[in-house]
């Protein structure tokens, strides 16, 4: 399994604090996080995703032109979403987009596309929440027929029709990454394996192995259509310092203020000090402390779950640029070899 597994990053381009504790403007988060992506191919990760919002928390929007900013100032590392909600995004332009990206990063373009945890992009472009599941069928079906580089005939409710259609430009190796993100529903596994499409699970709560019957639904589904075997990769969140209390003391007012503002639009209740802990224990979702507990504990995930890569969403609400740059570059050069280590003996 260590020879093939792919080690990434996650980011949402959050809009962090300066070191005084005074948020920055979006425009610079930007530009730290082509820095950050510049910095995780030089500890030599292998991928770095760049998610899409439309909200006044996260800095990015358009996804593609940020890395494409990455692509001109690296050579070798791939660059994905995470995710294209594709439900309030238009196929041809999401496949124009990533083939664009694709040629110039020299083939090294991904995209994760989903449906995001989000729902803001619906309203900002004239889309009703009440086709939420018909829209991504219909732009699922399409995408995947436009990644054949053929003459599409498609036709549903929610878009133009296209009859014989080619879409430009051709991708140079003629294919075109895709994986489906999946953030616990066992439909979505089955439409992953239905398409024949690499699947990638978000986990963001609760232990890695609750989710092992995804993975072995996904298995027997690639089977029963036929369809060859394709990567699995999981995405979680995490903050790597020096040591434990470390990480466990920087990544906390961030955290827990990130989580009090989502939650309190969707009705969590409040992070407790005892729940934050729990997560970042060896059973909860959060890969938090130092490069020894990490990378113990992602082996342990990888393990139980057989994945192929293991993407960290390293972006974690107001964190400072410096505090994450740190944490990628632990990432890079201590946990990733530990990992290696670890499953290999």
């Amino acid at each position: 399994m260590s020879a093939e597994l792919e080690f990434g990053l996650d980011t949402f381009g959050d809009v962090t604090w300066d070191a005084e504790g005074v948020p920055i403007p979006q425009a610079r988060v930007i530009r730290n996080l082509v820095a950050q992506g510049v910095l995780a191919e030089e500890v030599g990760l292998d991928f770095i995703g760049v998610g899409e919002h439309h909200r006044a928390d996260f800095a990015v929007s358009a996804p593609e032109i940020v890395l494409a900013a990455i692509a001109g100032k690296t050579d070798r590392i791939h660059l994905g979403s995470a995710v294209t909600v594709l439900s309030s995004d238009d196929p041809v332009r999401v496949y124009q987009r990533f083939a664009t990206l694709d040629a110039v990063s020299n083939g090294r373009a991904e995209v994760i596309v989903g449906r995001g945890s989000f729902t803001e992009s619906f309203p900002l472009f004239g889309l009703e929440l009440r086709d939420y599941e018909q829209l991504f069928e219909e732009k699922m079906e399409l995408f995947t027929e436009l990644l054949t580089q053929k003459p599409v005939t498609w036709s549903g409710e929610h878009r133009a029709s296209l009859t014989d259609q080619m879409v430009y430009p051709l991708l140079e190796s003629g294919s075109l990454r895709t994986w489906v993100g999946v953030g616990g529903s066992p439909q979505s596994v089955i439409r992953a394996a239905h398409y024949g499409l690499p699947l990638m699970l978000a986990i963001i709560g609760g232990a890695a192995e609750r989710f092992a019957p995804f993975t072995d639904l996904y298995h027997r589904a690639l089977e029963k259509f036929e369809r060859p075997t394709q990567p699995i990769g999981m995405h979680s969140p995490g903050f790597i310092a020096d040591t434990d209390e470390q990480a466990l003391e920087q990544l906390w007012p961030h955290y827990e203020a990130m989580q009090a503002r989502i939650g309190a639009e969707r009705g969590w209740a409040p992070l407790t000090p005892e729940h934050y802990r729990e997560e970042a224990g060896p059973h909860g979702s959060l890969y938090v402390g130092s490069p020894e507990t990490v990378a113990a504990k992602m082996a342990a995930a990888i393990r139980a779950l057989g994945v192929n890569r293991f993407d960290l969403k390293y972006s974690n609400g107001t964190m400072p640029h410096e505090q994450l740059m740190r944490s990628v570059e632990l990432y890079g050069t201590r946990v990733v070899p530990l990992v290696r280590d670890m499953l290999a003996s």
